[in-house]
């Protein structure tokens, strides 16, 4: 989507974060990038520093990835907008009614996505979209 390595994939972040911040002319990509990244405030410093660009983090020590937190954030959207796993959207809206709360349904959601990739790696196998849905209707009320 963004590069073809970890560091060109980070380099989009400080990018728009750059440019949202000088008001320069933003694609739609990027002015969803940027308002994920307004909507975590714990990492806006980080992007104020391209020197951190390689910075690893690891979650034994319990850190959060901030680029793997947001790339779920766009992958989890990208998914509603195109209804893929078929569902999703509904689920979505019906999380969303239920809990008034964009950040915090999305968050809840990305754990399941988060789950279903790691279960997937683990296994070997692709993701499967029927563990993954039924996952996301646990979480309706």
């Amino acid at each position: 989507m963004f590069g073809q390595n970890r560091q060109e994939i980070r380099q989009v972040y400080f990018d728009v974060w750059k440019k949202f911040h000088t008001s320069a002319p933003l694609t739609e990509l990027e002015k969803h990038i940027a308002h994920i990244i307004e909507l975590h405030p714990e990492y806006h410093a980080l992007f104020n520093q391209p020197d951190k660009i390689d910075q690893d983090y690891f979650v034994e020590a319990g850190e959060t990835n901030p680029y793997l937190h947001m790339g779920l954030h766009l992958a989890l959207h990208e998914q509603i907008q195109t209804n893929r796993p078929q569902g999703i959207r509904d689920i979505y809206q019906q999380l969303l009614h239920s809990k008034q709360d964009p950040h915090h349904c999305d968050h809840m959601m990305m754990d399941c996505l988060a789950q279903s990739i790691w279960q997937a790696q683990r296994d070997g196998m692709p993701p499967s979209e029927d563990e993954y849905l039924n996952a996301l209707k646990q979480l309706l009320p």
